[in-house]
């Protein structure tokens, strides 16, 4: 859920939505969360197609999707590719959600020119818009997709929501993580959950911020970013989650807690 306010004003209170650019000035953006409005606010300028890919459809990272004023334009071309879910009829979620019932627009009466692509299997490899793009399944509820993004000579991963080592039998295992992952010039990572919060809420979908940390290192990933915060996690408590993070790991790896407008070039 978002979560503005003056607790969260350092890191931001928007849920899920990254931007990734070429030097050509070719973009993908990965999910659909609240962030999303004020890339929309950029995008208003250009009249180049859009391309989304979505992880999977749970509310955080599909609920932007109405505030983002792109979807107003008339004739702008707007792809959105939909991750590979264990409930194939929800796939149709983020338009579903312009139905009239939960929003007052709905997405028929659009003027943009959406194309909803729900054929993505699981783990593939395909391109899309000078970027080569390879995926893999999910530890969620519900299942979802990881991208890992090669462009300009550099390799990007984007894994959220993910847990890594969950209760019941993994999709994807560790062993297959550091390999999907592996030498990532940047690796955005769920860590939701820190150990204290393990007794409840094992097995709901989210890593540790130890169990990710270990993993990027395993697989020699140069910079890491942990994201899907805590809703309830105040800027104080990422401030020091992102210490002991840099303490403990800092030597082997390049780390941070996500925030709203941080910029990596590669």
């Amino acid at each position: 859920m978002p979560t503005p306010g003056s607790d969260t004003h350092l890191y931001g209170g928007n849920t899920s939505c990254t931007y990734v650019t070429k030097n050509n000035g070719s973009s993908l953006i990965l999910d659909s969360g609240t962030g999303i409005a004020k890339l929309g606010d950029y995008l208003l300028e250009q009249q180049s197609p859009i391309y989304i890919l979505l992880t999977h459809n749970h509310w955080d990272h599909i609920q932007g999707f109405p505030f983002f004023k792109p979807i107003y334009q008339a004739n702008r071309d707007i792809t959105i590719v939909a991750g590979d879910v264990d409930d194939k009829g929800s796939q149709h979620a983020i338009l579903k959600q312009m139905s009239g019932s939960y929003f007052p627009v709905r997405h028929q009466d659009l003027p943009s020119n959406i194309t909803l692509n729900t054929e993505l299997s699981a783990q593939t490899q395909f391109n899309l818009n000078g970027f080569s793009i390879s995926t893999a399944p999910l530890n969620h509820p519900g299942g979802g997709t990881a991208y890992c993004l090669i462009a300009d000579g550099a390799k990007v991963a984007y894994v959220t929501d993910n847990e890594l080592n969950p209760p019941q039998q993994t999709k994807t295992s560790i062993s297959e993580w550091a390999a999907f992952i592996e030498g990532a010039d940047l690796l955005i990572h769920d860590a939701q959950l820190i150990d204290a919060d393990l007794p409840l809420k094992h097995g709901w979908g989210h890593s540790t911020i130890d169990q990710v940390a270990q993993l990027a290192i395993k697989a020699k990933v140069k910079n890491m970013v942990i994201i899907s915060h805590d809703p309830s996690r105040t800027d104080e408590q990422l401030i020091e989650i992102e210490r002991y993070l840099q303490t403990s790991y800092g030597k082997d790896v390049h780390i941070e807690c996500g925030k709203e407008g941080r910029v990596f070039e590669f």
